[in-house]
């Protein structure tokens, strides 16, 4: 059998093994990309979609930009995460946030950096960027905000479990992208029990339901600001969305990822 990831990307290769072996199981994975970029402006990957015997979708609202065929041999499988080993004390003095993006215009990535500047002068959030820069304007516009904006701090790409421990000692994650296949980040934040503040782009709605209530209008500053008010100033709303976060976990284990992945293999 042949696991193909990304539709468009892998296109070639997709042919070329269903021209050696048209009976053989073959099995698209769906990215960001693919969903939200190339199928909805060309015909890209959708030659490989017809050929595929089964797609993998890294979350639910997938399913809507597929047609009645492809949506029919689909199987959403979410991507895994596991919490850190050890965790970093939550701080008494700020009310950490952590966005984890790399630099680049896709990801919005200074979103709540922005957002930061319109809160309360008693506000307590930091935010803190963990990511390098994969464009190369970010890097001066990331120390710019630095020195101007005080409650914000770039930090560069950083090891996995530094990463891990920051963020679980975070009081929450933002997440701005413009689009997104099924962010790892989301899947991280939940298993170490904090929650994210998402746009409202489909694939971060797909990861987490329509009635999650932390999601933010896509690149609306101030929306997300409000957001972060709710957070840090209203105890309800953070016990909101800690208790929804608590009721999802289970969708992000590798022993739910294990299983779905070991069901659609047994049905092939």
């Amino acid at each position: 059998m042949l696991i193909a990831l990304h539709a468009c990307r892998s296109e070639k290769s997709i042919e070329l093994f269903h021209g050696a072996y048209a009976n053989r199981p073959l099995i698209v994975g769906l990215t960001g990309t693919d969903l939200y970029r190339d199928l909805r402006s060309s015909n890209a990957g959708r030659g490989a979609l017809a050929i595929a015997t089964h797609i993998v979708a890294l979350q639910g609202a997938a399913l809507e930009e597929l047609d009645e065929t492809a949506r029919a041999k689909t199987t959403v499988i979410y991507q895994s995460a596991e919490p850190p080993i050890q965790r970093d004390p939550t701080s008494t003095s700020f009310f950490d946030v952590c966005v984890i993006s790399h630099l680049r215009l896709l990801k919005d990535p200074l979103r709540a950096a922005y957002a930061a500047r319109l809160l309360r002068p008693e506000s307590q959030i930091r935010v803190t960027h963990i990511g390098r820069s994969l464009e190369p304007q970010w890097p001066d516009w990331a120390r710019e905000e630095e020195r101007t904006n005080p409650r914000y701090r770039w930090l560069g790409e950083l090891p996995h479990e530094t990463t891990m421990r920051m963020l679980s000692a975070s009081r929450l994650l933002v997440l701005s992208s413009t689009m997104e296949g099924g962010a790892n980040a989301i899947a991280e934040a939940v298993v170490s029990g904090v929650p994210p503040l998402c746009s409202d782009v489909p694939g971060n709605v797909g990861m987490l339901g329509s009635d999650y209530p932390g999601y933010f209008r896509l690149q609306d500053t101030s929306h997300l600001a409000d957001l972060l008010h709710q957070a840090e100033s209203n105890a309800g709303f953070m016990e909101r969305l800690y208790e929804f976060v608590r009721k999802i976990q289970y969708r992000f284990t590798p022993e739910q990822e294990f299983t779905s992945w070991k069901r659609l293999l047994d049905r092939i």
